[in-house]
């Protein structure tokens, strides 16, 4: 009898024994290397940058953790992963969208960054130099201690950035371009196009873009005229006073501002119409 009782306490603690062994299985515990990600739109393009954190604990990292000369994860666990979702330059070179894993050949006065198109490795383990999209050759500086890897994106414009990697006391910058110009008359014609023929703010938008961007201004020019036939308003008339005094015709300019003024005091909705009083000011006042 005992024996069989015995029997039946094992079979019933058999599913918990298995319960827990599952359980163990799908624990998720902190990683050493905690993993993060930076994003950063540059003009009309993002770019992201996934990686994991290692930190310094006290250890001499540039040539001995890590080696000198050798592929290196720029990081801990799996590769980085760098997205582009349009074509860009890094470094001087051409980068298609995409994503790539991101890798590093540190060296004691120059580095390689590389960029390869085999996204599923785990650190350099399956790495293959013959899959690499684009190498690119940056110097590293001194810089203030930094306890745990990052990157980030740095000294940025309307059509640039620095994507910087700071580690112990190590700063490495990657110079990285996007023609947003291009792009963004591209998305300009294609919206003026589809655009319904009775709006004003599309083509409007687009030539505020080209004048206040200094790009392709006689299409600019034509696509200010589009909104002015659709509708005369204080926004667009503005603008228009605006590219005649750039043109040097002040007596146009002026008339025109004052007609943007009149508009805005006579729309119905409320129109801040100070900056083009101001305008008008300023330019009156030239001799």
């Amino acid at each position: 009898m005992i024996r069989h009782l015995g029997t039946i306490f094992a079979a019933l603690a058999l599913p918990a024994v298995l319960f827990a062994g599952t359980a163990a299985a799908d624990l998720k515990l902190p990683r050493v290397s905690p993993k993060a990600s930076v994003s950063q739109d540059i003009g009309l393009t993002t770019i992201t940058v996934t990686y994991c954190r290692p930190g310094v604990k006290s250890r001499t990292i540039w040539g001995e953790l890590v080696p000198y000369d050798k592929p290196w994860r720029t990081g801990a666990n799996e590769a980085n992963a760098f997205t582009t979702t349009d074509e860009i330059q890094l470094g001087g070179q051409k980068l298609a969208a995409g994503t790539y894993a991101l890798l590093t050949i540190p060296g004691k006065d120059e580095w390689t960054v590389v960029l390869n198109s085999g996204t599923d490795l785990w650190g350099t383990t399956g790495y293959k130099p013959e899959k690499d999209v684009l190498r690119v050759k940056v110097k590293p500086q001194a810089a203030e201690h930094e306890e745990w890897m990052r990157f980030s994106f740095e000294d940025l414009t309307n059509g640039s950035a620095n994507l910087v990697l700071q580690w112990e006391k190590l700063r490495l910058a990657i110079p990285i371009t996007v023609d947003v110009n291009t792009r963004a008359l591209a998305d300009s014609r294609a919206a003026i196009t589809s655009a319904e023929t009775d709006t004003w703010r599309v083509p409007y938008q687009a030539a505020n873009y080209c004048f206040t961007s200094e790009v392709s201004l006689d299409e600019g020019r034509k696509w200010l005229d589009k909104s002015l036939a659709v509708q005369r308003n204080y926004t667009n008339l503005t603008l228009l006073a605006k590219w005649q005094m750039k043109e040097g015709k002040k007596k146009e300019a002026i008339a025109t501002a004052q007609s943007a003024i009149a508009a805005g005091k006579a729309s119905k909705e409320k129109v801040e119409t100070a900056p083009t009083e101001k305008l008008l000011a300023d330019w009156t006042a030239m001799k």
